[in-house]
């Protein structure tokens, strides 16, 4: 199994929380990322499938209406090859 590094942050301002996320992946033709999900407060804010055009060490941000300082948003990821990750962090 690879060793991965996944980073995660949000940030909360009004009631919009701004989730930007890092995943230390190849990706190459044969090893890629296939299922990535966001949650908060145990429902799925943002899900993909993605393929092997998806370039290395993909950077993704996205917005979401809700969340509060101090609550979890979790990131898992699936891969190819069978590895997975997990990471969550607290929205500041």
């Amino acid at each position: 199994m690879a060793r991965i590094r996944t980073r995660i942050l949000s940030r909360v301002k009004g009631d919009v929380t701004t989730v930007k996320a890092l995943v230390k992946h190849p990706m190459t033709r044969t090893h890629f990322i296939t299922e990535v999900t966001f949650e908060h407060q145990g429902k799925v804010i943002m899900s993909a499938n993605w393929g092997m055009g998806i370039s290395s060490n993909p950077y993704f941000s996205f917005k979401f209406k809700g969340g509060n300082k101090g609550e979890p948003v979790k990131l898992t990821w699936k891969d190819s090859q069978g590895d997975a990750g997990e990471v969550e962090k607290n929205i500041k």
